[in-house]
């Protein structure tokens, strides 16, 4: 045994005694030939991990003491743990030294490397074991990890943000999706939106990102600004999370047709999620704005009604339903720009009332202290009264209830309607005219201004173009009737039209006149309001009408009676209990001039003027005799 060396047994290594004149320490001997072949590393492989100064050498077979042998020093940590098969001899060496002779640290195999002073230690020497295949996988897969942290030059460029909370104002501008066209190419942008999709392929990550009813492609490839991992982490984002992306906007050779952005696409050097969705959606987008003739011919996934209203806020994200409730958003403006410009008020009234307006049994009633009260099926008697106040032209939008136990494709038992009501000279068709230029005023300001809007949703519904006279057409009822007994309907002079009798006269209408608009006057008394005045000349006739758009009823009008004796009568007569209405009645004793008006609903003209076949899809939460929620 060679008594120049000793174990410690404090720290369980080899260590050699320091030299003294009367006992120097001699080399040792040349160590003995391995008798096990190992496979051979070539000299020059090297495996940089990305710890301080840490890397993997092969240390060839050498003769003690060639303080020119190389050596190593273990990628995984200080621990201890067996080298990489192959290694013959592994020597740990601290950051900045390069050769072999130093003092303090300890070797691989726990010894201080003040005793090997550069000398190639060999594993047959101290019969350390091979490791078994497992922990040879082992030792190489954790060396990789460090090795791919290390090469992470971009992980400040990604990762999911803090939960906003208001702490800061960053002065970043974040541009609007739509607004990413060819005027923007080479600028550095920042843009929030949605991740839409995401798709991997190799070193690099395709994403569309999306933004209401607009998208852009994204790219995240490997380079100066991305790293494999955050490649990796963009793939990875769960669909509908938010992010906020930094890029360059670069112009692409060939049109990008998936996206609404085609010109560009946005090269990506930061991304971070602001918000991130769960993994599992209730639905997916790309089959809720699959046409069905598409979703059927193809055999692919689409999505039925139930599902959408079951779960609103996802189907509202649609490019789709952004475009359809944008439009509608655009009636109510056209609407009340065009009312403004002709001299209206706008008003509000009360939506919980003493009695039913309409005169019906179809209301809500509410508990009201001590008392019922009704929901208002109707702004009607209020809108009145305003004119009896003198503001001569007044409208409204609000909600209207009526407690029709209708399960058909055009009825809600909650829905906004968009009412008027004006003073007239001499004539109620002064009013009628009126709205119908209203009407006509509307739809040409959204063929003007919701162009974008009308094109998305005839992608998954196709229509044809909603067409209109000016002025517009109208037709007396009798009228109506004669084109419908010629088609070879049978109906009596005062019946109402029913649905399918109205969308039989639309379709003869378009036939005849070429409009999807028109108007039907002078309805039969006996299925109008009591408030609605009578035809002076035929007592079976009303001075009323509805407007259609393709063939479908949008609005309901007429005259209303402003003399007390006179709607006295008509009240009784439709078995009102004329206590309710006391208030409404007295406001005409004072004088009232004549005056007529209407209602309109919102989702109908929404629903036709874009071809739609439910008024559930221009409802944003529709409210019918089998849902009230979301």
């Amino acid at each position: 045994m060679d008594r120049s060396r000793s174990w410690d047994e404090t720290e369980e290594s080899w260590h050699s005694p320091r030299p003294t004149a009367s006992h120097p320490v001699t080399p040792d001997p040349a160590p003995e030939p391995i008798q096990r072949k190992l496979p051979r590393i070539p000299s020059n492989s090297r495996k940089t991990p990305g710890g301080a100064g840490q890397e993997w050498e092969e240390t060839p077979r050498a003769a003690a003491g060639a303080s020119g042998s190389r050596d190593s020093r273990s990628s995984r940590d200080l621990s201890g743990a067996a080298p990489p098969r192959g290694v013959q001899a592994l020597v740990l060496r601290p950051e900045g030294r390069e050769g072999g002779d130093w003092e303090g640290g300890r070797s691989h195999f726990g010894l201080p490397y003040g005793s090997l002073r550069g000398r190639v230690v060999s594993t047959a020497q101290f019969r350390v074991p091979m490791p078994s295949a497992s922990a040879s996988r082992k030792s190489q897969e954790k060396p990789r990890e460090i090795m791919d942290a290390a090469e992470d030059y971009a992980k400040e460029r990604y990762g999911i943000s803090s939960m906003i909370q208001s702490q800061e104002k960053p002065d970043r501008v974040l541009v609007r999706v739509r607004d990413l066209t060819i005027q923007k190419a080479d600028e550095v942008v920042w843009v929030r939106a949605r991740v839409h999709t995401s798709r991997a392929k190799g070193k690099q990550c395709f994403l569309v990102l999306r933004q209401q009813q607009f998208n852009v492609q994204a790219l995240v490839a490997v380079g100066d600004h991305a790293s494999k991992q955050m490649v990796k982490f963009a793939a990875n984002i769960n669909k509908e999370s938010i992010v906020d992306v930094e890029g360059v906007v670069r112009k692409v050779n060939q049109k990008i047709g998936s996206c609404t952005q085609q010109d560009v696409e946005l090269h990506v050097q930061k991304i971070y999620v602001i918000s991130l969705a769960e993994p599992r959606l209730p639905l997916q987008l790309d089959d809720a704005v699959r046409p069905e003739a598409e979703g059927e011919e193809e055999g692919r996934a689409t999505v039925n009604q139930d599902t959408r209203l079951d779960n609103r806020v996802i189907d509202l994200r649609t490019s789709t339903s952004q475009a359809v409730f944008r439009l509608q958003s655009g009636i109510c403006h056209l609407f009340r720009e065009t009312l403004i410009n002709k001299g209206f008020v706008e008003i509000q009234t009360p939506k919980i009332i003493s009695a039913a307006s309409e005169g019906g049994a179809n209301v809500f009633t509410v508990s009201y202290f001590k008392n019922n009260a009704y929901l208002a099926q109707s702004p009607q008697l209020y809108k009145q009264m305003c004119i009896c106040a003198d503001f001569e032209k007044v409208f409204c939008i609000g909600p209207v209830f009526r407690a029709e136990d209708s399960n058909t494709h055009r009825h809600l038992t909650e829905f906004v309607g968009l009412d008027i009501e004006m003073a007239f000279n001499y004539h109620y068709h002064e009013v009628m005219e009126e709205i119908a230029d209203t009407m006509v005023q509307i739809f040409k300001g959204l063929q003007e201004r919701f162009q974008t809007e009308i094109q998305t949703v005839n992608k998954q519904f196709p229509c044809e173009p909603f067409k209109f006279l000016e002025p517009t057409l109208r037709l007396e009822y009798c009228e109506a009737l004669a084109m419908l007994r010629e088609a070879g309907v049978e109906m009596g002079d005062e019946d109402d039209l029913s649905t399918p009798n109205e969308k039989l006269l639309g379709h003869l209408v378009k036939e005849k006149y070429d409009t999807d608009f028109y108007i039907l006057d002078k309805y039969p008394l006996a299925v109008r309001p009591f408030y609605t005045m009578p035809d002076p000349r035929n007592p079976k006739q009303s001075n009323s009408y509805d407007m259609f758009m393709r063939g479908e009823e949008i609005l309901s009008g007429a005259q209303r009676i402003h003399d007390p004796q006179l709607l006295t009568e008509r009240a009784l007569h439709h078995g009102i209990d004329l206590e309710k209405i006391k208030a409404y009645i007295d406001s005409f004793r004072f004088g009232a001039p004549p005056h007529a008006g209407g209602g309109i609903g919102l989702e109908r003209v929404t629903m036709l003027f874009l071809g739609l076949h439910n008024v559930r899809q221009t409802s944003m939460f529709p409210r019918d005799p089998k849902r009230l929620t979301p």
